[in-house]
């Protein structure tokens, strides 16, 4: 019998949907490195196969993808700095930039009521980043 591990938290991306696959490939993963390299926790130990060949360690809990419209990106947006979570984001223009640098300046120069943002990622309480996520979907 292998017992189930449950969480109370949650980790969750939201894309924009019409995001080409490779843009959305790309997204989730600048999204998610800002997670794991600010909450050590989410990190599990690192994996190991039969031969003792060590490799690095993966969050410890699942990551769950969803999509939705610039509405969508925009309300959880502001329900995620609402309920005091830091999401990391992604905005559009990061697309046309090729260096952390300047991707950081690209965001800076923005309002936050006007970032185009492609997605954006939370870690939190799992009732809370259900309500963050509320109206998109899960990714296909």
């Amino acid at each position: 019998m292998t017992d189930e591990i449950r969480f109370a938290t949650k980790i969750a991306v939201l894309l924009a949907a019409d995001l080409p696959v490779w843009q959305r490939l790309n997204v989730t993963a600048f999204l998610v490195s800002g997670l794991a390299g600010t909450i050590p926790e989410l990190i599990g130990e690192p994996y190991e196969d039969a031969d003792g060949t060590v490799y690095l360690p993966m969050f410890r809990q699942p990551v769950l993808v969803f999509a939705g419209d610039a509405a969508v990106l925009t309300a959880a947006h502001g329900r995620a700095l609402d309920r005091g979570l830091r999401p990391s984001v992604f905005t559009r223009e990061l697309f046309t930039t090729g260096n952390d640098r300047d991707n950081r300046a690209a965001v800076r120069a923005v309002k936050r009521a006007d970032l185009d943002l492609a997605g954006l990622a939370v870690h939190g309480p799992k009732n809370a980043v259900d309500k963050i996520v509320k109206g998109a979907r899960l990714h296909p």
